[in-house]
């Protein structure tokens, strides 16, 4: 995703689908009598005010199951779950403070917290966003990318301490809004992060692609923008090695919407070794899908990825509707891209979804989130099955993590 409806918009239709859902479970979330593969679901209830988000442990994220909040850890605000997978540890953080909490699984498959740490003296007052924004290096240093304060916060989860940070004023742009990727790349010796900027306030997208590439040896950070795309929130590795990074779903409904005045959803190419963009590639989403809303570079098998081409026949885009609610929604249909000839074919295979998405991964499978109407609900889909559905919960899940 990225993106999401304002709470103020989805609140109503949230509330009722909630109240329709609670109760239901097909699941035991706090097994722990066996040693089998356990994880960690954090979801955002928009419903409240305020609102609140629920950590779920669960062994059913393979399977078709609904996921009650009966045993759930309740967090304030917008919450998620993000940590090193298998390891035992969820760190949990949330848009309401600069506090990370640790926990650790218990022998009966329970988290109980074993320590915080603040990043409020580095000016970060919210620890919001996606999943993506933390980025664990090793089980002494992680990156967290804050879009708000432009700097990248280095801390240590084992001791819970902040180590430094990195400063990115280069990201700055008056009067707009700094956002990070969901969907960051990592490679043996840096991450890169995607990044995109829109105005503070009206719709609109601001005609700016950029790319951060940490190097995690050094904690060196290089910066690279690129004036021909925008809100390039998505990125998959080709098979020549080089990273294409891509317009997501909000900035081509935006396009939807106002038409011209916003940059029209495209595709370029990042060299992660001399970190710069490709001046000779530049395409056009819509080109590459033959017409039509297309937004959105999800990772495919080795050399694809998938592109969402929204579908009018589907979800038809109403005067005066807001483009989250189009990104949000359902009707975005699945063609798979080939990243080496360019080549993209509809994928019927797979159910229409809504156009923000985010991959997960469990013991045997890649998931990837499908957001009910009103923001009530998430179930979880294979990207390897056609996207055959698993686990539902309610509200807005935008973080998992395997426990062990």
């Amino acid at each position: 995703m990225k993106n999401v409806v304002p709470l103020t918009s989805l609140q109503l239709a949230a509330g009722i689908a909630l109240a329709l859902f609670t109760g239901c479970s097909g699941s035991d979330e706090q097994n722990g009598d066996d040693n089998g593969p356990l994880y960690a679901i954090t979801t955002q209830l928009l419903a409240g005010d305020p609102v609140d988000s629920y950590v779920i442990v669960t062994n059913q994220a393979e399977q078709t199951a609904s996921l009650s909040l009966d045993n759930a850890i309740q967090v304030s605000g917008r919450a998620l779950g993000v940590g090193i997978p298998k390891s035992g540890s969820l760190h949990v953080v949330s848009d309401v403070s600069a506090t990370v909490t640790r926990y650790t699984l218990s022998g009966s498959g329970k988290l109980e917290p074993t320590g915080t740490v603040s990043f409020d003296g580095l000016g970060v007052t919210s620890l919001g966003e996606y999943q993506a924004n933390f980025q664990f290096v090793s089980e002494t240093k992680a990156y967290f990318f804050d879009g708000a304060t432009a700097q990248v916060v280095i801390w240590n989860p084992e001791e819970m301490t902040v180590t430094g940070h990195i400063p990115l004023d280069e990201l700055v742009i008056p009067d707009t809004v700094l956002a990070f990727s969901g969907a960051a790349i990592r490679l043996e010796d840096q991450v890169l992060m995607p990044v995109g900027w829109r105005p503070v306030s009206g719709v609109g997208i601001t005609p700016k692609a950029g790319v951060v590439a940490i190097d995690t040896a050094t904690d060196v950070a290089t910066i690279a923008t690129d004036d021909r795309c925008g809100y390039t929130h998505d990125a998959a590795v080709g098979a020549d090695g080089k990273v294409y990074i891509a317009t997501e779903a909000y900035g081509a409904a935006v396009r939807r919407v106002v038409g011209e005045d916003a940059p029209a959803p495209c595709l370029l190419r990042f060299d992660p070794q001399t970190h710069a963009f490709d001046p000779g590639f530049h395409r056009t989403l819509e080109e590459l899908v033959g017409g039509g809303t297309a937004g959105t570079l999800v990772p495919g098998p080795p050399g694809t990825a998938y592109v969402r081409v929204l579908d009018e026949t589907i979800a038809p885009v109403l005067e005066g509707t807001h483009p989250r609610t189009i990104a949000s929604g359902t009707g975005w249909q699945w063609w798979e891209l080939s990243l080496d000839t360019l080549t993209a074919t509809r994928k019927d295979s797979f159910p229409a979804t809504s156009g923000s998405v985010f991959l997960f991964e469990s013991q045997n499978h890649t998931l990837y989130t499908e957001f009910g109407a009103g923001a009530a609900s998430t179930t979880l889909r294979m990207l390897e099955d056609n996207g055959k559905p698993t686990v539902t919960t309610q509200g807005l899940s935008f973080s998992f993590l395997q426990l062990r």
